[in-house]
């Protein structure tokens, strides 16, 4: 079938931010929300897309989007999540920080931290710290993966496991109404792990459209985490599960 202007338009609105709305999608194209129901549905019986409650959200199956795409969607939260985690992170500390574009963001916060060392396998967030000159960078050895910059391997655990850090900036492709953290790659998988275990605190970084994702890789579970900084209200269920772990949830409102 044939993709209408309009449904051209939704889709690649989609690809950019990362979830649309049905209200906000009526709005924008001067029409109801049931036609704007209608494209969705049929947008998502094409395999384009899949339909979440009140909107859609990339189709993303078993593997992972581009790094371009992931960088360019929901850009505002990624920003204000970066910016509340980094608010979080004091001078004078040690810092692990690991993939993802959410994770650059929060090393593009941190440019003004002074007296930090800053410990990655992501050559984007020492491009980006190597402007601070508050800032000790200590870059991880490991296969180079040209697609996003980030380092994996064996070499890149071993590398991890010779620190104890205060502070691990983690990001993650899903997130699961059970409340497990999901990634794709089992190299980055295994990294990100012994990345946890040598460090006092974790945060994990992750916009809400984490939630409408899945991925098949199990990296952690939210009780392994001190603090999520999210952009939207998790679940209830798993909202209540947080605070029984003990996890902080800590929810920012956009730009």
């Amino acid at each position: 079938m044939a993709l209408s202007f309009r449904q051209s338009e939704i889709l690649e609105l989609v690809r950019l931010e990362g979830r649309v709305m049905v209200d906000e999608l009526a709005q924008k194209f001067d029409v109801t929300v049931q036609t704007i129901r209608r494209d969705l549905s049929e947008l998502a019986d094409m395999g384009h897309l899949d339909r979440v409650h009140g909107g859609a959200v990339p189709r993303t199956g078993a593997t992972n989007l581009g790094y371009e795409q992931r960088r360019r969607m929901n850009q505002d939260a990624k920003v204000a999540i970066a910016r509340a985690c980094a608010a979080s992170i004091p001078e004078n500390c040690s810092i692990i920080i690991n993939l993802g574009t959410t994770t650059e963001a929060v090393a593009q916060e941190l440019l003004t931290h002074r007296n930090i060392t800053v410990v990655t396998n992501n050559m984007n967030v020492a491009n980006t710290l190597a402007a601070n000159p508050g800032c000790e960078i200590m870059v991880a050895g490991g296969a180079l993966r040209r697609s996003d910059g980030g380092l994996v391997g064996e070499l890149t655990t071993q590398f991890f496991e010779q620190f104890k850090v205060d502070y691990a900036v983690i990001g993650a492709s899903a997130l699961d109404q059970d409340g497990d953290v999901l990634d794709f790659d089992l190299a980055e998988v295994r990294v990100s792990k012994t990345i946890i275990r040598q460090s006092r605190k974790v945060f994990l970084v992750c916009d809400a459209s984490k939630l409408d994702r899945s991925a098949p890789a199990r990296l952690a579970a939210l009780a392994e985490i001190d603090t999520l900084f999210t952009n939207q209200a998790l679940p209830p269920d798993l909202a209540r599960r947080c605070v029984d772990w003990g996890t902080k949830v800590t929810i920012v409102s956009g730009l």
